[in-house]
């Protein structure tokens, strides 16, 4: 799932957000600071230019594929034009599955939410799916009429009822306010500029405007009341803006997240009622929206030898796109699938920057995951942004199979600040003392985005990628670790903050060591260190 912003329409307060799994920025001490060293220079980064310049210097290192499942990635961005992966077994354009790997012309990856006519860029939530499923079962139903043996199941499809409409109705209320307020300014604007004959609008220019016309008066009064209440300063061109973005924001919602007329699987072209379908969807790993993937994809390995835009953590890798997340839930079947086409294809790492609260088909994820851990590949996911504790809500996909058992090349991370004050664990981090392992950089980090461009994004979605990054460095100069060795290590070099009490993410504080199971901030100095130590203890037996 694509998170978006949280906006409250009590008080209006604008603002953009790119990230999936994604909040807003704020003024951070340095572009690359989750690449800095927290003694070095005072920011709690990951260390990694230390552990270049110190373990690891003079050190070969090895071609590490990393898989990222996301929405799609600028593959021919100037920073991550090197290091994409290249199917080596394909050749490009031919319409023949060369390799016999059952994906015609999947140069650099596979996209599972397109078809022969179109993508998919937009979905509904897993939520508005579950209740589509339980309506058909129960909703024609006399709750009078209900058997005994279906009495739980019942319970929990008027549990599922009452979420989804309160959810559908609070985010209809959400939009037409906030269709109101775009035309009223629009309106507004165009009025003034008309009369005042000034384009673009001056603050001083509507300020010396006196009418009692009460068209131009309204006209005024609303402008100013927009400029009293924004985040956008004096700027009215970039207030609209925002609020075109907050609108669309809430457009997609209501127009796919919550309708249940609208089926994404008519453009895939899948056969959806088979959960172990393997071979559907095209070879654009772009998509028609690749801001979060290529974000996520400048963090783990953006360039480092061009000179240009950013640093990515790790030197040594190569990205394969796995195109399977839209603006709205992921599906399960298309998520497995990607799990699968990466282990296929030679990723050690996956990273997986999305998350939902239902996962109706996660026995054949579970499947996936367990298909994954037993060819050694390392999945690192997001532990999600409704500052909530993941060990008492549901939060798909996790390491927990169906069956009671645990994976283990599986790292859970939440997101972290630069500083090291009680705002240390981000505000809209999910945490969890059993089901989170560590935290990372998540706020303001700067990475790629599409066309050349570069920004800040925040959320859970960038604290994952920073910890792929570093078991992808690590891995890189260490590749006789396997991926549990790696994972034990991320886990036990983390940077502690013993009896730091800090604000919890959902309100009141507590000690950052609660937040997760290892109760500390990943450190890839840290873990060069403590890799070095154990292969160099190993080489010696």
């Amino acid at each position: 799932m694509r998170s978006y912003p949280l906006i409250c329409s009590t008080v209006f307060s604008l603002f953009l957000s790119t990230a999936v799994f994604g909040q807003t920025s704020s003024t951070s001490p340095e572009r690359n600071w989750f690449l800095l060293d927290p003694d070095s220079n005072h920011v709690q980064g990951v260390s990694a230019e230390k552990a270049y310049a110190t373990v690891l210097k003079g050190r070969p290192s090895k071609t590490i594929i990393v898989a990222i499942i996301d929405s799609g990635i600028d593959i021919d961005h100037e920073d991550l034009t090197n290091v994409i992966w290249t199917n080596p077994d394909e050749l490009a354009g031919n319409g023949i599955d060369d390799d016999k790997n059952g994906y015609t012309d999947d140069i650099h990856g596979w996209n599972f939410i397109g078809g022969k006519d179109g993508e998919v860029n937009e979905d509904t939530y897993e939520l508005t799916r579950e209740y589509m499923r339980l309506d058909k079962e129960f909703g024609s139903i006399p709750e009078n009429k209900i058997a005994k043996k279906q009495k739980k199941a019942y319970a929990e499809y008027l549990k599922i009822k009452d979420k989804y409409t309160r959810l559908r109705d609070k985010n209809q209320e959400e939009y037409s306010y906030y269709l109101k307020m775009s035309k009223n300014l629009k309106m507004s604007m165009d009025t003034l500029k008309s009369v005042l004959e000034i384009d673009p609008l001056t603050v001083a220019a509507i300020d010396s405007f006196k009418s009692t016309n009460p068209t131009l008066s309204f006209a005024k009064g609303f402008t100013k009341f927009i400029l009293r209440n924004s985040s956008g300063g004096d700027d009215l061109e970039l207030i609209q803006k925002e609020l075109s973005e907050t609108l669309n924001y809430y457009r997609v919602i209501v127009e796919y997240g919550y309708n249940m007329d609208f089926d994404s699987r008519q453009i895939v072209g899948d056969d959806y009622g088979n959960p172990r379908e393997r071979y559907y969807g095209n070879n654009n790993v772009k998509g028609p929206d690749s801001k979060h993937g290529t974000h996520v994809a400048g963090i783990v390995a953006a360039d480092r030898t061009n000179e240009l835009g950013i640093k990515g953590i790790a030197d040594n890798v190569r990205i394969m796109s796995l195109r399977a997340v839209p603006n709205g839930d992921e599906r399960d079947k298309d998520i497995a699938n990607a799990i699968r086409y990466a282990v296929d294809n030679g990723a050690k790492i996956i990273n997986m920057s999305f998350g939902k609260s239902f996962s109706p088909e996660k026995v054949i994820v579970d499947e996936a995951v367990a298909y994954a851990e037993k060819r050694g590949v390392l999945l690192v996911h997001a532990s999600g942004n409704e500052s909530e504790d993941n060990d008492k809500v549901g939060n798909f996909p996790n390491r927990r199979y169906v069956n009671g058992k645990e994976a283990r090349n599986w790292l859970e991370v939440g997101a972290s600040s630069a500083g090291s004050d009680k705002s240390l664990a981000a505000d809209f981090s999910n945490y969890g003392k059993k089901s989170v392992d560590l935290f990372a950089p998540g706020v303001d980090v700067y990475s790629t985005t599409p066309t050349n461009t570069y920004e800040e994004q925040s959320g859970t979605s960038m604290a994952a990628p920073v910890a792929t990054g570093v078991a992808a460095l690590l891995w890189s100069y260490f590749p006789d670790l396997t991926a549990t060795q790696v994972v034990d290590i991320l886990k036990s070099s983390t940077r502690k903050f013993d009896g730091l009490r800090v604000k919890r993410p959902g309100g009141g504080e507590v000690e950052f060591s609660e937040l997760s199971n290892t109760g500390g901030l990943i450190n890839a100095y840290e873990a060069a260190l403590a890799a070095s130590k154990l292969t160099g203890a190993r080489s010696e037996k």
